[in-house]
């Protein structure tokens, strides 16, 4: 498809930053209205952090209280470039990354437990980068971020100087236990199962990732794993997935070309072993270096309607044909419950963890284990009672992963929806709406994994 002819730089469609914003908008305001605006706004801001506080109860801001009244000395220990391999279950938190009025996420939670370790002095000194941004309710048990911490060590893979370093702590010969340090700070759902010293010192979580896979754990149902396994071949390669993912135009993504390199569907457990059921656990895992806003999402819920017969594989072929099909059909996600971010992969790292640490690890995620199986043997055993009892026989479990399907008597097939804009169609809007000047020239922009 051809390149964005009127649109010279895609950089000028991320949102405004808040400096560029009020130069804009606050340039026309007399003395007093800017006055009233400023005190509105803090009035607004106290609010919100108060209904924040009450409502997530996020451990960030008392560890960043502490930090204020008890003072420590950074300056008398060295800093060190470290990787951590982060662990979490996403159900109960606003996503992964720390925003505006966010609450409380998995970000907050991390950096909650470093300040009051006094591993870091704050974030915004620590270099820190993660590897990927999980949304709501999405997990991570392979998430890696990369940062400056502080280090009994004077020198070492890893180890420098930073400025104003005074030195005068006598320090041991061995490291600081951040796995046990972190995780006996950390809530019992987001675990450092890992750590490693960076190959050097400007490596990033981000930007030096070799490959990222995702996992999509789902119950069999009614559907066809076979048949969902050989129509994800059709993904594999470098393909424009357009229609394969939410377009996150509005952050300046305007380029939709990744790589997939493996799509496998498997059963995970039976729940008999000598045959097929609907209550099987089965997997879809997919593999590759960088992803699009949504796409893992986009991909399982087309994946499951050729499982469950509605559609034939070759829709794959035809939704990658972004010249016959610019605009997507207007099709649901897939939930966002089973989605886990399940391995971040770096070649030439090797990853350390004390075997106390990683027992305390097990056993609390043991719990963990424990709190869900209790609940859903529960559950399963009233659902056996239940149609032993009436004979009824109902195959369901798929229903709340589908939920943003379409609910219709007769089946609409993929190509016959409603179309989605067209990228093209996106960006005039975007255009339009911030009244941007399409020749101002702006920094390249990156976009980030969801």
């Amino acid at each position: 498809m051809a390149e964005l002819d009127f649109l010279p730089d895609p950089g000028v469609l991320k949102p405004l930053t808040k400096t560029r914003k009020e130069n804009i908008d606050l340039e026309s305001l007399s003395r007093e209205e800017l006055i009233a605006k400023v005190k509105t706004l803090e009035m607004h801001v106290q609010q919100l952090r108060n209904v924040i506080a009450k409502n997530d109860n996020s451990a960030l801001p008392k560890a960043k209280n502490k930090q204020n009244q008890r003072k420590f000395d950074f300056t008398r220990y060295k800093r060190r470039r470290i990787l951590l391999r982060v662990s979490y279950f996403g159900w109960e938190y606003n996503g992964y990354a720390t925003q505006d009025d966010s609450g409380k996420t998995i970000e907050s939670e991390l950096f909650a437990a470093l300040l009051q370790t006094k591993l870091v002095e704050s974030r915004s000194v620590s270099n820190y980068h993660r590897c990927g941004r999980t949304d709501k309710g999405v997990s991570g048990t392979g998430q890696v971020i990369s940062l400056d911490v502080r280090t009994n060590m004077v020198e070492g893979e890893g180890v420098y100087q930073q400025e104003g370093y005074t030195g005068g702590v006598r320090v041991g010969e061995n490291e600081i236990d951040f796995c046990t340090v972190l995780n006996r700070n950390l809530p019992d759902d987001i675990r450092v199962t890992g750590w490693a010293p960076a190959p050097r010192l400007d490596y990033s979580a981000r930007f030096d990732c070799d490959g990222r896979s995702y996992k999509y754990v789902f119950p069999r149902g009614q559907v066809d794993i076979v048949r969902m396994e050989q129509a994800g071949q059709l993904l594999l390669g470098e393909h424009d997935y357009r229609n394969f993912c939410k377009m996150d135009v509005n952050n300046g993504v305007v380029k939709f070309v990744r790589r997939i390199d493996s799509v496998k569907v498997e059963c995970l457990e039976r729940e008999d072993n000598n045959q097929e059921g609907p209550y099987d656990m089965c997997c879809l895992t997919i593999s590759g270096k960088a992803y699009l806003w949504h796409q893992i999402r986009c991909i399982m819920s087309v994946l499951l309607m050729i499982g469950e017969g509605l559609e034939e594989g070759a829709v794959i072929t035809e939704l990658l044909d972004v010249e016959k099909h610019p605009c997507r059909p207007a099709y649901g996600m897939a939930s966002d419950l089973p989605l886990n971010l399940y391995s971040a992969r770096y070649d030439g790292v090797a990853w350390r963890c004390d075997p106390t640490s990683t027992e305390f690890v097990l056993r609390s995620t043991q719990k963990l284990w424990t709190h869900h199986a209790v609940k859903a043997a529960m559950v399963r055993n009233l659902l056996k009672e239940l149609e032993m009892e009436s004979g009824v026989r109902v195959v369901g479990q798929l229903d709340i992963l589908t939920t943003g399907r379409r609910r219709e008597k007769s089946y609409t097939k993929l190509l016959e929806l409603p179309v989605c804009p067209s990228l093209e169609d996106k960006v005039r809007t975007v255009v339009k709406r911030r009244k941007i000047d399409i020749t101002e020239k702006t920094d390249d922009v990156e976009d980030e994994d969801a």
